[in-house]
Parts: structure tokens; C-alpha cells; sequence
């Protein structure tokens, strides 16, 4: 009974995908992928020394507890306790950064990152309150907070802005009935792109994206490429699209195995009944430039198509020939993916230096969007200083 409450307290009318795709034009979707990973390639090896955006940056996590139960999770750490207690505090968020930084980490962005607490949660306005406060610390370093705790209520989503340099919530795919999903009632793609469209209508600078390779098809991908050029179009607003390859961690292929077990032992086993693990090949990272071009061909020249290195490193150079130009926030620890560690910004810079690139730092708010962040948040963006490579 609480997957349809969970769904209702967000839920409005949102753009279809065929409206979308007929927003943004599909001229770019009907051509094969071979030929635009070519032609973006070829474009971009006409250029002298190229730019690939990084934002150097800490995440902090509220809380590792979230209603969703994610086919895929590696990241939450059980279902909601009920009190609030193990959530991260203040001082506490404070006094990591402190430390961070008295050590020369370089920090501009600070991603906030926290698991989700129900809408009907008699917790959801101290969850939120908390998420606030600790943005409002972060302000107080001088360093800049990016939010991402999933759906938010129009309320919540504007009291959020009005601390943060930039916000985000990945669109993940236009399929509603990945079995990925089916125990996730946040990751409903209609109410996730009203998320968007919310953060449109508010004029927030947002990123979102993709997740490659949880049960989706190729005319999906390209569905939710073209929802977020169509809401783009509305609004302006969409900062990058992240292509992120789905990645097994230890704890989903752990969870799979005992599932499975389970199944065996039980006489059910049957395809219906396996976990997504066990229902899908992992993604294949040789199919990620293609995806880039793909979504370089579709996406507004201004909004930048983003790889996640640690997820991509053995294919990062095709898919920077193929048309990504950022690779967005750099941590000591990708909380999502806590099993694939970040190259040193250093390791990455001699990297692209090599192949022809210019890793540059930047800010979690793009210069052209910068006229939209709250004024507070503008002055400390001026303060900034970043970093010197």
C-alpha cells in the first residue's frame, strides 16, 4: 500500500515521450550511432587542445537509508530506522570538510547526496530541514553544495535552491516496468521528469541522466535522451546529462547470490522470479561511446554530455573523441559506486594531457547559468577560488 501513497504525493502531469521527441526534433535518433560516433569524432579531432570540465569535489551523505529497494543499490544501508538518529549532523559535516581541507583537499563542490525518506514520513520535514542546514554550513565554508536526495515537492525543492549553486536528480530511464524499479516507487520515470520540469519552472541549474544497462532498450535510451532535450528546450536549465554506465558492486551481486540461493532451495527458480542481477548481462562499456554521440547529437550544443571516469576509465578517451566534454564531480569516494575508486584529479590530468585534452576545473554552477543562483550563493561563487593546475 505505500508504493502508490509514495507515488501520488509527487505525482502531476508530465510530458510524454512523444511529445518530447517532437519537441526536440528525432533527426538525430534515426541516424546510426556508427555514423555519429564518426561524425562527432571527427568533429572534435579538428579542434586544437580540447576542455573537459571537473568539479573537485567532497560528498557528504544525510543519510544512508532509503524507502527505495533498487535492483541495483549498492548504496543504501537498510530501510528507514524511524528516528533520525543515524542520520549526519551538522557539526559533524562540518568538522569532516574542516578536516578535508586543513589537509590542501582541493574542494569546491559539495555533493549532497542522502538516501529517501518517505513523503507521508511523519520524518520527511526534518529529513528535509537537515538537508538545509547542512547546505546552509557548507555556504558557510565557503564551498558550494549540489543537492541530490531525490523527488521533492515544490516546497521543498525551492527552500532547497535557495542554498545550493546547483541541484540534480538523473531521469535514469523513460521505461516504467524495469523490474530494476518495481520495489523503488521514486524511480517512476512520468514523476521524475515533473522533477525536472519543477526544477525548470524554478529556474535551478540541474543536472540529470542516464543508467545504462538496468533492463532498458535502445529506443529507451533515446526516449529519455529526447524528454531531456524537450524539457531543456521549455526551460534552459539542464546543465549536463550523465551517461553512467550501470557497474555491479559487491553488494548487489552479494544480495543476487543469496536471492538466488534462495530460489533454488525453494523449487521456484524460474526467469520471472530472478532478481535483476540475474536477469540482465552487465552493461557492455563498448557500447558508451556510441550512447555519447548519440546524446551529443540530440542535446542542446550548451548543455555538456557527462562520463563518470571511474565507471568509463577503459573506454574514457572514445567517449571524450565521441563528444563528452565533463566529468563532473571528482571525490575521494563515489558513494553510489562505492567499489570503483576515482583517479587522483593529477592521474587524470596527465591523462587527458596525453590524448589532447585540458582538464579544467570549474564550479558546480556553469558560467552561462550563474545569473540564476541565489544572490548569497552568487557571492560565495566569487570567492571561490579554483584550483590551479
Amino acid at each position: 500500500p505505500a508504493v502508490p501513497r509514495a507515488r501520488d504525493a509527487f505525482r502531476s502531469k508530465a510530458p510524454s515521450a512523444s511529445s518530447s521527441r517532437a519537441a526536440t526534433g528525432a533527426a538525430a535518433g534515426r541516424t546510426p550511432p556508427r555514423r555519429l560516433l564518426h561524425q562527432a569524432t571527427a568533429s572534435r579531432a579538428a579542434r586544437d587542445k580540447k576542455a573537459v570540465t571537473v568539479s573537485p569535489c567532497y560528498t557528504l551523505v544525510p543519510t544512508y537509508e532509503c524507502f527505495n529497494s533498487c535492483g541495483y543499490c549498492n548504496f543504501k544501508s537498510g530501510g528507514p530506522k524511524g528516528d533520525g538518529s543515524s542520520w549526519l549532523t551538522v557539526a559533524d559535516a562540518v568538522a569532516t570538510l574542516r578536516a578535508h581541507l586543513d589537509r590542501g583537499l582541493p574542494i569546491v563542490e559539495v555533493l549532497v547526496l542522502g538516501g529517501e525518506v518517505h513523503p507521508h514520513s511523519p520524518l520527511r520535514a526534518a529529513w528535509h530541514q537537515r538537508t538545509v542546514d547542512i547546505c546552509e554550513a557548507v555556504l558557510a565554508l565557503g564551498l558550494l553544495p549540489h543537492t541530490n536526495i531525490g523527488p521533492l515537492n515544490v516546497r521543498e525543492m525551492a527552500s532547497l535552491a535557495a542554498v545550493n549553486a546547483s541541484m540534480g536528480l538523473m531521469l535514469e530511464s523513460m521505461n516504467p516496468n524495469l523490474s530494476a524499479h518495481l520495489f523503488a516507487p521514486s524511480k517512476e520515470p512520468a514523476l521524475r521528469l515533473e522533477q525536472l520540469e519543477q526544477a525548470g519552472r524554478l529556474g535551478i541549474p540541474f543536472t540529470t541522466g542516464l543508467l545504462l544497462g538496468i533492463g532498458e532498450s535502445a529506443e529507451d535510451r533515446i526516449d529519455a535522451l529526447e524528454a531531456i532535450a524537450g524539457c531543456h528546450a521549455r526551460w534552459g536549465h539542464i546543465q549536463e546529462v550523465i551517461m553512467q554506465p550501470h557497474s555491479r558492486g559487491k553488494r548487489e551481486v552479494e544480495r543476487a547470490e543469496r536471492f538466488s540461493k534462495r530460489l533454488e532451495r525453494s523449487g521456484l527458480d524460474s526467469p520471472s522470479r530472478r532478481p535483476f542481477e540475474l536477469e540482465f548481462e552487465a552493461f557492455d562499456l563498448k557500447e558508451l561511446p556510441e550512447l555519447v554521440a548519440t546524446a551529443r547529437a540530440l542535446l542542446p550544443p550548451q548543455v555538456a554530455v557527462q562520463v563518470p571516469p571511474n565507471l568509463a576509465s577503459t573506454v574514457l578517451r572514445a567517449c571524450l573523441d565521441a563528444g563528452s566534454s565533463d566529468l563532473g564531480g571528482i571525490s575521494p569516494r563515489d558513494e553510489v559506486n562505492p567499489d570503483f575508486n576515482f583517479e587522483s584529479i593529477p592521474e587524470l590530468r596527465r591523462k587527458l594531457d596525453s590524448w589532447g585534452y585540458q582538464l579544467t576545473p570549474r564550479l558546480p554552477t556553469h558560467p552561462h547559468h550563474m545569473a540564476a543562483i541565489p544572490g548569497r550563493v552568487q557571492k560565495v561563487a566569487e570567492r571561490v577560488s579554483l584550483p590551479v593546475w
